[in-house]
């Protein structure tokens, strides 16, 4: 059977990348990012799709920053790498939940998601990068990164789109969660 990139919520995470205090002010449309990756965080915690949030050296780049709403215990991961699947930490959550497809929001679109991707495909991860959840300093960057991610096979997709993926019928108490959200 052809890959086509349905997503199964028991194999799926949601991998947010470097959203940090001293990198977010630079970062192009950084109010949509905030707002759409909250929606991808709270959308997670409603249908329990895990979430892994990664900080790049947060000595220099600060913490996550306080505009992302982040979920009861959440598990943040640091790392030095620019792919978070260089980060033992990270691949042995993914190993330990079972992943096979990953949901990579964050920044930057050209560095660390990017690199993220390309290592998570050449392991077998199927990959969905949320392109109105992504960004870089320079729209440039973040454009060229999407069109690279899209030539070697990952999916490039909406926050709208991959909530509503996660989800199969609607009249549900999840559906009306979720609809309310991306109101």
């Amino acid at each position: 059977m052809e890959k086509v990139g349905l997503l199964k919520r028991t194999e799926t995470a949601l991998l947010i990348i470097d959203l940090q205090e001293k990198l977010m002010p630079v970062i192009y449309n950084r109010t949509e990012i905030f707002s759409n990756v909250n929606k991808l965080i709270l959308g997670a915690e409603i249908l329990s799709v895990p979430i892994i949030i990664t900080e790049q050296y947060s000595k220099g780049l600060g913490h996550t920053c306080s505009d992302v709403q982040l979920p009861d215990n959440p598990l943040i991961i640091e790392k030095m790498c620019f792919s978070s699947m260089l980060s033992s930490e990270v691949i042995n959550k993914l190993q330990e939940l079972k992943v096979k497809s990953l949901i990579i929001a964050g920044v930057e679109a050209h560095v660390c998601v990017l690199k993220t991707a390309l290592d998570a495909l050449s392991q077998g991860f199927e990959v969905h990068i949320v392109a109105d959840a992504v960004s870089s300093r320079k729209v440039f960057d973040k454009e060229t990164a999407l069109e690279r991610l899209r030539q070697v096979g990952s999916y490039i997709v909406t926050t709208e789109m991959m909530l509503f993926q996660l989800m199969d019928f609607a009249g549900t108490e999840e559906f009306k969660k979720i609809s309310r959200l991306i109101k």
